[in-house]
């Protein structure tokens, strides 16, 4: 099956890494692109003679080609969309993905923005094409929570999902709690140890979860929720006298996303906890209760973010796809 890779950033660097160490997968590289240049061979690319190039180049193939050549040349069964997140509009993943989609090209895709801002569009596209549209590494890294929601758990009721969605917030609020430092203390140290960006507004506001929970409430419910229709309280207010509180009672505070249509509840905000909560977990981790009529609620907890973690789900849904659409070109 031949893959066409465009980002190269963290994720897609972890893609082509698992695809150079794992030729058995039968996953050919036909095509990579970065933001400068692009790279496009139908008998295949040696991923790691790229990842060799982009280290000393700063470019993954020849300059002056671009994603949009890749998508024109059609030589690819599946786009692995990696490219940054726009979480206002989506693009040019967007893009990207509905030109795919719309030849007739399977999709798999770490980037958040297009599934929050056009999500229902996607999936109608995907349909119409008869091709797949997979989106696993968008919410939880290597957690396997839109498996569990499409497949593992079909045929329960969905009453609703709660989660731990950002690593970032998660580390703050843990080091807050276990060291009593203050959130501007507790986010220099989360800087320096690369788990928030120089500005964390994303993260720290809540946004970033807000969008995950909406890729999950509308993978659920097909709601058609956009970001807009969240509502958010970051983690920015928050001191250190109310964690001290919350201890005082044997609780502690975590930022929670939640979504129940039967409640009419789409939230993300921060939580006083019981510490034995099951989404009570520690520093980077992410962790989703699916709350179900059958299976009851399910808790599913693993890293949230990084670079092989996030490849290991666009590693899965490629698999997916291959062993689903046996008729790959």
């Amino acid at each position: 099956m031949r893959i066409a890779v465009l980002g190269l950033g963290a994720v897609g660097k972890g893609v082509l890494r698992v695809l150079g160490e794992k030729p058995e997968l039968g996953l050919v590289l036909t095509g990579v692109a970065d933001s400068t240049s692009a790279w496009i061979d139908p008998a295949g690319i040696d991923p790691q003679t790229v990842l060799d190039r982009k280290c000393e180049t700063n470019r993954c193939g020849s300059e002056g080609r671009s994603a949009a050549d890749i998508l024109d040349s059609g030589a690819y069964d599946v786009l692995v969309e990696v490219t940054p997140t726009n979480a206002a509009t989506g693009e040019p993943a967007l893009t990207h993905i509905r030109r795919a989609l719309g030849t007739g090209h399977h999709v798999v895709t770490s980037n958040k923005g297009p599934l929050a801002a056009a999500h229902t569009e996607l999936e109608e596209l995907a349909r119409e094409q008869g091709v797949a549209l997979r989106y696993e590494a968008t919410v939880g890294g290597a957690i396997p929570v839109i498996h569990a929601i499409t497949r593992g758990l079909i045929g329960n009721k969905f009453h609703s999902i709660t989660g731990v969605l950002n690593g970032t917030c998660n580390y703050i609020l843990t080091r807050m709690d276990d060291e009593g430092l203050t959130y501007e203390q507790a986010l220099a140290e989360a800087r320096q140890l690369g788990y928030a960006e120089a500005d964390p507004t994303y993260d720290v506001r809540g946004i970033d979860a807000a969008i995950k929970l909406v890729i999950l409430a509308n993978t659920c419910w097909n709601l058609g929720v956009t970001l807009d229709d969240v509502s958010i309280t970051g983690i920015d207010g928050l001191t250190v006298d109310a964690l001290r509180l919350a201890a005082d009672q044997d609780c502690t505070i975590r930022l929670i996303g939640e979504a129940s249509p039967e409640r009419g509840l789409l939230r993300v905000a921060p939580r006083v906890l019981p510490r034995s909560h099951p989404l009570v977990i520690e520093g980077t981790l992410n962790a989703v209760m699916l709350s179900t009529d059958l299976a009851g609620e399910v808790t599913l907890m693993g890293r949230g973010a990084g670079s092989i973690e996030t490849a290991s789900a666009i590693i899965g849904d490629l698999l997916s796809i291959r062993d689903r659409f046996v008729e790959c070109r």
